[in-house]
């Protein structure tokens, strides 16, 4: 019984890793219909793009499911444009990205689909391509003429050096900082021969730049967004949704996508207040939506209902939040399995009360004397006294304040946060 239920667990633990679901079998295996709004929004943008290059901003809480939906929508894109989809933390060393190496990473990623996809495009284009970013990258020592592998073999090293290579990219930032028109002619050229091999056009979407640090983000984007919206082909860029708070930084974005700001919200579990009223009820339809992913990925048998539907509150909405809980949950349980073998387990208000304390615990670390401040003010106005203030962007950014969108945007604590202003005793309640 105990080597059964601890596979079981064990399988329940591997469905929960804190990862975006990009593969196909996996978007088949545990996507839930949630998030297709958003998906038209993305797709009205992209059909409409007067001149079929238009730049989309694209935003929301991180952990908010934004990787899973952009996989879904290049999936469902793949029949009328060429898609390249890729994750810039995938690419580059996240502490070292600047606008000319994104750039240049959208340029590896064409060409790398380009050789995945068979795309036939002509010899002499394609070494002469493959010979420019020899050059850029100091990787001359490999035989241009070498046979069809070479494509591959070349640009899996230079995709390498980015990612590895500090040396690399300083050399590629001092080659282009001057000449950045050079590099973005390159990449126009790259994405014209793609669009005659293929018939499609170009479609780039670039993953996980919401993940940087806000102030390498305003270091990309205060000084760089027009060269980041010259490429002569459609691109959706993600951002942290704090730069939505930024007076100078988002007024810039806007003015130079156009306004094509595309925000996804987090799953809105109560209208505003609601979830402070005695016995208060959550939207169905959320909690419903949360509920189905959870019974996706652990077996009903493993977890009670009330368990379940006490994950989800304490998720706040935010889908990443549901699967960090039951993951911390499972790894409670599988030390249990261990400890004592042959006793019954299962994830009830014990192990769910001991997951979150934990995971309360490492939210409690950073905080100082300014933050429990502004926590306390947002909690009880639904709204901070600066929604542009360092401080609070940054508990924005790290999802200790949630950010709620109805005809008015609204802000509230994350749920398991809460309990930390009640002992330090900056709000009532039980």
């Amino acid at each position: 019984m105990s080597d059964e239920l601890l596979k079981s667990f064990q399988q329940a633990y591997r469905n929960l890793e804190l990862l975006p679901l990009i593969q196909p079998n996996d978007l088949d295996r545990f996507r839930v219909n949630y998030g297709d709004e958003v998906i038209e929004e993305l797709e009205q943008l992209v059909e409409d793009s007067p001149n079929g290059d238009g730049k989309i901003i694209f935003t929301g809480h991180r952990g908010c499911g934004k990787s899973t939906l952009l996989a879904e929508f290049s999936r469902r894109s793949q029949n009328r444009y060429f898609v390249v989809l890729f994750s810039i933390s995938d690419t580059i060393e996240m502490s070292d990205v600047n606008h000319i190496n994104i750039l240049f990473a959208i340029a590896v990623n064409l060409m790398y689909e380009a050789e995945a996809r068979r795309v036939e495009i002509p010899k002499s284009t394609k070494d002469a391509l493959y010979k420019w970013f020899a050059s850029r990258t100091k990787t001359e020592e490999i035989n241009i003429e070498a046979e069809t592998s070479l494509g591959f073999d070349l640009l899996k090293l230079i995709s390498n050096k980015l990612k590895a290579d500090a040396a690399v990219r300083y050399e590629i930032k001092q080659e282009f900082e001057r000449k950045i028109s050079d590099l973005i002619a390159r990449i126009n050229e790259i994405a014209a021969v793609i669009h005659v091999a293929t018939r499609k056009d170009v479609l780039v979407i670039i993953d996980d730049l919401d993940k940087l640090e806000l102030e390498r983000v305003n270091d990309i984007y205060r000084d760089n967004i027009k060269a980041l919206c010259q490429p002569n082909f459609r691109i959706i860029y993600t951002i942290p949704i704090a730069v939505l708070r930024d007076k100078f930084l988002r007024p810039l974005i806007e003015t130079e996508t156009n306004d094509q700001v595309v925000v996804m919200p987090v799953l809105k579990l109560f209208e505003q207040g609601q979830s402070r009223q005695v016995n208060a009820k959550p939207r169905l339809q959320a909690k419903d939506i949360l509920c189905e992913i959870l019974q996706k990925r652990i077996a009903s048998e493993l977890i009670e209902q009330q368990a379940a539907e006490n994950i989800v509150l304490n998720s706040g909405g935010v889908l990443r939040e549901l699967v960090r809980i039951a993951n911390e949950c499972c790894r409670i349980c599988l030390r249990l399995i261990r400890r004592k073998p042959g006793q019954a387990v299962v994830i009830d208000e014990q192990i769910l009360d001991e997951a979150v304390n934990n995971i309360r615990n490492d939210f409690a670390v950073p905080l100082g004397k300014v933050d429990y401040a502004i926590l306390q003010t947002t909690y009880q106005n639904f709204m901070p006294d600066d929604p542009k203030e360092p401080e609070f962007l940054d508990l924005l950014h790290g999802l200790y304040v949630l950010e709620y969108r109805n005809r008015k945007n609204w802000y509230d604590v994350h749920p398991i946060v809460v309990e930390l202003l009640r002992e330090q005793g900056l709000i009532n309640g039980s």
